[in-house]
């Protein structure tokens, strides 16, 4: 049987600000994506928290979330994630706990320990510069037991929260995260659509290490890529550039909007700049149909990935929303016949 015939498919939607729009019309552009992917059979539709960048929408992650699940039905929403050193357990445990308390079953709560963002913003969001993430375990346990029943004279509760059970995964880029996720027993999702590096020995880590716990009897791998799909692989290549635009901009400091695909942007790059955005976005699959099918099928049978969450900066919306439509057609052209 087809790796993708098989495996759920999620989409990550960092409600990426195109050149010459809002954050508020990115963000309803992020509602239709999530209104076609409840079409089209995804099983998720996560946002993650950026802050102080022109070009990203979703720094009110919560909040992003509450618009979308609120023009939505079925596909759980949650977050890829939340930032946890930016807010206090309690906070977030409100906050998520309202969200499950008003669209139940269908919330996600996903957990990182970087910035998501520069120093003197976290500074601004936090009011103090502690980027000692020692305290990462700890707060994820905290966050976790306001989600559990109230016990008999607790002081300190999740209103709403508390009871609610809201699943919370482990994300990450490195070992650490892998193996914060097995000793918790918690399901785990891989940033390896911008950090692939260390990919395969996360996964392998997370699933030697995993010991079964309440919430979750056996390991469960969450896999990022980035996958852009045209009707041919030119086409699709073109699209695929303003992705590589926006990465050359991260990597040399520069933060703006998404920029319009450009063909043969990296003509003229260093083989410096060429490497760079190479190594970032190692884990992409970019091409017609056929091309990303192959691609995707020896990523998931290497990484055997048990889900796949995908993200597409692509800067024609159409163009974006017929990416998302052809790979969900690809797990139904995969299956056998007969």
């Amino acid at each position: 049987m087809s790796e993708l015939s098989t495996i759920p498919l999620s989409i990550l939607d960092l409600s990426f600000v195109r050149e010459g729009e809002t954050a508020g019309e990115a963000l309803h552009e992020s509602l239709l994506m999530a209104q076609q992917a409840e079409a089209l059979g995804f099983k998720r539709f996560w946002m993650a928290e950026h802050h102080n960048m022109e070009g990203i929408a979703s720094a009110a992650t919560s909040v992003a979330l509450g618009f979308v699940a609120n023009g939505t039905e079925t596909i759980r929403i949650g977050s890829g994630g939340i930032m946890l050193p930016n807010h206090s357990p309690l906070v977030i445990a409100e906050q998520f706990g309202t969200l499950a308390s008003l669209y139940p079953n269908r919330v996600d709560l996903g957990v990182g320990r970087a910035p998501g963002t520069d120093p003197r913003t976290a500074r601004a969001l936090r009011r103090q510069l502690n980027l000692d993430s020692d305290s990462f375990p700890d707060d994820v346990q905290e966050l976790m037991g306001y989600f559990e029943p109230a016990e008999p004279g607790q002081l300190v509760r999740a209103v709403p929260g508390e009871g609610l059970r809201v699943p919370v995964w482990i994300l990450g880029s490195s070992l650490y995260g892998a193996q914060l996720a097995a000793h918790l027993g918690l399901p785990y999702a891989f940033a390896s659509h911008f950090a692939p590096a260390e990919l395969f020995q996360a996964l392998h880590v997370y699933r030697e290490r995993f010991k079964p716990s309440a919430y979750l009897d056996k390991p469960y791998a969450m896999v990022a890529a980035n996958v852009v799909v045209a009707d041919t692989d030119e086409e699709a290549a073109y699209l695929f550039s303003s992705a590589k635009i926006g990465v050359l901009n991260l990597l040399k400091g520069r933060r703006g909007k998404m920029q319009p695909p450009v063909r043969n942007a990296d003509a003229d790059w260093s083989a410096e700049e060429h490497l760079g955005v190479e190594q970032f976005l190692k884990c992409s699959f970019v091409g017609g149909p056929d091309t990303v099918r192959a691609g995707l099928e020896t990523f998931v049978k290497e990484t055997k990935a048990d889900e796949l969450i995908t993200t597409a900066r692509i800067y024609d919306l159409d163009a974006r929303l017929r990416s998302f439509e052809l790979l969900s057609q690809l797990t139904v052209a995969a299956e056998p016949v007969g």
